[in-house]
């Protein structure tokens, strides 16, 4: 290894012996994920870049060592592959599948050819083998059928792409693709043109003969050496080959340079697999997840920045909208609070959990295994131990603590409405003071600009009222000041957001509230909508709809809804 040594005699790795460090590392990380792969403990895994003698990855049985070809990588750096993670994986699908096809050798690749074997019978049977361990593999490993076709197109490329067009050819190639499809590792429709083609050179007669053989193969026990042999031998009789004649070295073009029908066929077959190989690899989703979460910090900072300009000072600007004034509550409206505040009292509420415990004494349910087993404890003199009776009971989860949130639409085309929206506001903000957990509610009002009308932690003594007057209608800021105050985004809460509004919105404005409201939904948060009239009314997606009639009269209308809404949500 060669360093550089410094004028303080410490040793600085050069470049090379970086990428032989990173190199050396990911051997050891393989090394560590063979055991599960080939069911063995003994082997040790070496990649880097020109090992395999020649092929992407080869078994040494007697060594118990793996060699993997490292160009196979790409531009993949070695020292960022973590091949413990399964998401990972997807970077280097070709090397992972070649790792898993010498694992599939290493666990049951477990007979040889006894001296004295004819070549070509070798030959057959060792080709033979390539498709039979990964058949055995996969109904162990179905997982890795992916990763086995990833690694064909390397695996299977570098035989069968250098193909003369003759029987003999036409056979080792319906060895290493036909008989993985019947493997279950290829698809026989994307081999469609190929399997014609081999048709055409051997016969109809003679690829059903192989078939029949590579079948049997597959079904041929790991240690059974005479079995596989004689498949071998099998093989050549079916092609008419001489058993001791030197297997041919295939030529790949015609005479005047250009690629076989055979090697086209081939190529055009296993860029097929690939594609769709390619197509259906779980995707790479460590950018997109990052790119999420950054987005995901932005809104939440943004609703926490609205948060603090919308309650911490009411700066009402150019808007016309504003509260008109106050007025007690009706008897009906805080009746209507109750009555909500019982609904959302156990709106959070997970179904009832049941519990089964064993006891040696009633009451419960008796199982005569266990009083047979206290009556022979009994018998032989012991002190019984055995608990025959088997009770059940059910509890109720507690309730979460419950965020409310409440945005009131006070554009113009709610005028007629505002009455109905201010009661149903107070009803609503009202009844988290009577409910039995622990309840913030906060309320807004949304026209060209957002206002508070209800602060966190403190409930209205009064009903507001207000003007209807402004021609635009600022919901996606309602939505994320009432998200930065309450948490409407956050876990550990059941978490409701009530909107008050028509829905009579311009396309822009629409789609912001719809980004806005979608990520409440995705985090868990219900969103119901009381709408002052279904047939005008367009609410936006995702939505639980109700009329707001008669607020005080539709109280438990609303609970039902905000209790559907909830448990929808989670």
């Amino acid at each position: 290894m060669t360093v550089h040594v410094t004028h303080d005699d410490a040793a600085t790795p050069t470049p090379t012996d970086t990428a032989e460090t990173a190199w050396q590392e990911l051997s050891a990380a393989l090394t560590d994920e063979a055991p599960d792969i080939a069911g063995r403990d003994d082997l040790v895994v070496t990649i880097t870049p020109g090992a395999g003698g020649g092929a992407p990855g080869r078994f040494l049985p007697h060594q118990a060592t793996i060699e993997l070809d490292g160009t196979h990588l790409g531009k993949v750096d070695p020292a960022t592959v973590a091949p413990a993670i399964d998401a990972d994986r997807v970077r280097y699908p070709v090397t992972w599948g070649v790792f898993a096809h010498e694992c599939a050798h290493a666990a049951h690749s477990r007979w040889e050819p006894p001296g004295g074997t004819p070549p070509s019978v070798i030959d057959a049977a060792m080709s033979l083998e390539e498709s039979r361990i990964e058949a055995v593999h996969v109904r162990r490993r179905p997982d890795d059928r992916t990763w086995l076709r990833a690694a064909s197109t390397k695996l299977i490329l570098e035989e069968v792409r250098a193909t003369s067009e003759d029987r003999a050819s036409a056979a080792h190639t319906a060895a290493l693709l036909l008989a993985r499809a019947d493997a279950g590792i290829l698809v026989w429709e994307e081999l469609g043109s190929l399997t014609s083609k081999v048709r055409e050179l051997l016969g109809t007669d003679t690829l059903r003969q192989l078939r029949e053989i590579w079948q049997e193969a597959h079904r041929t026990a790991d240690d059974d050496t005479d079995a596989m042999i004689e498949l071998g031998r099998r093989w050549c009789a079916a092609l008419g080959t001489d058993p001791d004649a030197t297997p041919p070295k295939p030529g790949t073009t015609e005479p005047d340079g250009t690629p076989t029908p055979l090697a086209k066929a081939v190529t055009a077959a296993l860029t097929e697999v690939d594609t769709n190989t390619t197509a259906a690899l779980p995707g790479d989703h460590t950018a997109e997840k990052a790119q999420a979460k950054r987005d995901e910090e932005k809104a939440r900072h943004t609703a926490l920045r609205t948060a603090a300009r919308i309650f911490s000072t009411d700066t009402p600007g150019s808007s016309r909208s504003a509260v008109s004034g106050t007025r007690a509550p009706t008897t009906e409206e805080r009746q209507a609070a109750r009555r909500l505040a019982r609904s959302l009292s156990t709106a959070g509420i997970r179904d009832r959990t049941t519990v089964k415990t064993n006891s040696a004494t009633p009451p419960g349910r008796l199982r005569m295994r266990g009083a047979l087993a206290a009556d022979a404890q009994r018998a032989a003199g012991a002190m019984p131990t055995a608990e025959p009776f088997t009770r059940i009971s059910r509890q109720m989860t507690p309730a979460p603590p419950l965020r409310l949130g409440i945005a009131c639409d006070v554009s113009g085309s709610m005028r007629r409405f505002a009455k109905p929206v201010a009661s149903a506001a107070w009803i609503l903000a009202h009844a988290a003071r009577h409910t039995q957990v622990d309840a913030v509610t906060a309320t807004v009002i949304f026209g060209r600009h957002v206002h508070p009308i209800t602060y966190p932690d403190t409930a209205p003594a009064n009903v507001s009222e207000f003007n209807c007057r402004d021609d635009w209608e600022d919901l996606s800021g309602a939505v994320e000041a009432l998200d930065g105050a309450l948490e409407l985004a956050a876990p550990g809460a059941a978490r409701l957001l009530v909107i008050v509004s028509d829905g009579d919105y311009r396309n822009h404005l629409r789609e912001q509230g719809q980004r806005r409201i979608d990520r409440l939904r995705a985090h868990g948060c219900g969103v119901l909508w009381l709408v002052p009239d279904r047939r005008s009314s367009k609410p936006l997606d995702g939505v639980t709809v109700l009329a707001l009639d008669d607020p005080a009269a539709t109280a438990q209308a609303i609970g039902r809804s905000a209790t559907q809404t909830l448990r929808a949500a989670r």
